[in-house]
């Protein structure tokens, strides 16, 4: 079987994963450096989602980067390890979404409210951080496809 770009233990794989990694520290840091974000909910559930998403990612870079420079791939030790990735990933996933969902209705509602229950400021950085956990999602995802795509032909 040919290699699938983005599968697990390419080159494609880890720039993949680096990308999570930064897109999720950068919500994570946009979300509670200076902004009072333990106010609401979704705030508090997509800190605690990117809190879980970097040291995954991460992790799997560095597995990612030792495959790619040994020349080894990951998937030929077996298909355990693939089908934990994949659902890790695919959890993962869904609950990045959700987080980044809830976070940017919340921030949208807060700026529109007739009442400004958040200077503009602060809910810029809250918009931003959501924009980051998209990005982070999609990242996310098609790792999460790519890895399912070549489950059937280990």
């Amino acid at each position: 079987m040919d290699e699938v770009p983005g599968s697990v233990g390419t080159s494609a794989s880890l720039a993949l994963r680096l990308g999570q990694t930064i897109f999720s520290s950068a919500s994570l840091l946009f979300m509670s450096l200076g902004v009072p974000f333990y106010s609401y909910t979704s705030f508090c559930f997509l800190v605690t989602i990117m809190g879980l998403v970097i040291p995954w990612s991460f992790t799997l870079a560095l597995i990612d980067g030792y495959s790619v420079l040994v020349k080894c791939p990951i998937r030929r030790s077996g298909m355990a390890i693939l089908v934990m990735i994949i659902i890790g990933d695919t959890v993962l996933s869904i609950l990045t979404l959700a987080g980044a969902c809830s976070t940017a209705s919340v921030a949208d509602l807060l700026m529109k409210a007739d009442a400004p229950y958040c200077p503009s400021k602060v809910c810029s950085r809250y918009q931003l951080s959501a924009t980051m956990a998209f990005l982070s999602w999609s990242l996310s995802l098609a790792s999460s496809l790519f890895n399912l795509w070549l489950l059937p032909h280990i």
